[in-house]
């Protein structure tokens, strides 16, 4: 009888974040042809429109925030446990021109993978 009880202890679904916002985003970027066409009736499915443009942009940049961070994660573990637990301190101590560049060169970098992968795509 000690094996059919249930312990919740035991019992612990880890949630990905990414996995959920991926996820999240994929359904509402499914939904939005049904959603814009309560708004405009005269929208295709698909519109070429600036709604399309404005939610294929986020989709695609929140997608691709997610995917970096989970092969961030599962490629290099220690390099995510220092990001959260210790970047922000070492990075607070940094004098504030070298915050910027650190900063700009990181986001450049990001933007720059950004466009060459949207670009191999099209």
């Amino acid at each position: 009888m000690e094996i059919l009880q249930f312990n919740s202890k035991q019992l612990k679904l880890q949630i990905n974040k990414e996995l959920t916002a991926i996820l999240i985003i994929l359904a509402a970027f499914l939904l939005f042809p049904y959603l814009v066409r309560q708004l405009d009736f005269s929208a295709a499915p698909i519109d070429a429109g600036i709604f399309s443009a404005i939610i294929l942009a986020l989709v695609s940049i929140l997608i691709f925030q997610a995917v970096t961070w989970w092969i961030i994660r599962v490629i290099w573990p220690a390099f995510h446990t220092y990001s959260v637990y210790h970047f922000e301190n070492n990075f607070k101590s940094l004098e504030s021109w070298q915050r910027v560049i650190i900063y700009l060169a990181f986001y450049l970098l990001l933007l720059y993978s950004f466009v060459a992968v949207l670009a191999a795509l099209l």
